[in-house]
């Protein structure tokens, strides 16, 4: 009894780790095989891809939104859950039917429903 009581211990304490901590966000036209972004950049044409990559540099377990704006409006949010042992990248693709529409946009991290980092990005 006593050794399956410390196997669930083990168990729960191995599953509970930290929040992560956002150490950068990244924007850009391409990613990397780690999910980090190739050539950042916050200019963007209508009909490029454009992702974002969360950065963090410490164990932790999190839900990550991409929240993306146009204009002032949120036009679409995405989350995922997430579980780094040492520095991740969690990355998040903005995707539209067409091209984008020319105009300034934003993109908003959250780590766990808080605002972790903001980037404004324009569509010319």
């Amino acid at each position: 009894m006593r050794g399956g009581v410390c196997v669930l211990l083990l168990i729960i304490v191995a599953g509970c780790r930290p929040a992560l901590h956002l150490t950068a966000l990244q924007l850009g036209r391409t990613l990397n095989a780690d999910n980090t972004v190739a050539n950042q950049t916050t200019r963007f044409k209508p009909d490029d891809a454009i992702y974002a990559a969360a950065l963090s540099a410490q164990t932790g377990s999190s839900t990550i939104t991409a929240r993306w704006s146009y204009n002032g409006h949120v036009i679409s949010e995405t989350s995922k859950s997430v579980s780094y042992k040492g520095q991740g990248a969690t990355a998040f693709e903005f995707k539209n039917a067409g091209d984008f529409p020319a105009g300034d946009y934003k993109v908003e991290i959250l780590i766990d429903g808080e605002s972790a980092a903001s980037r404004d990005f324009k569509v010319e």
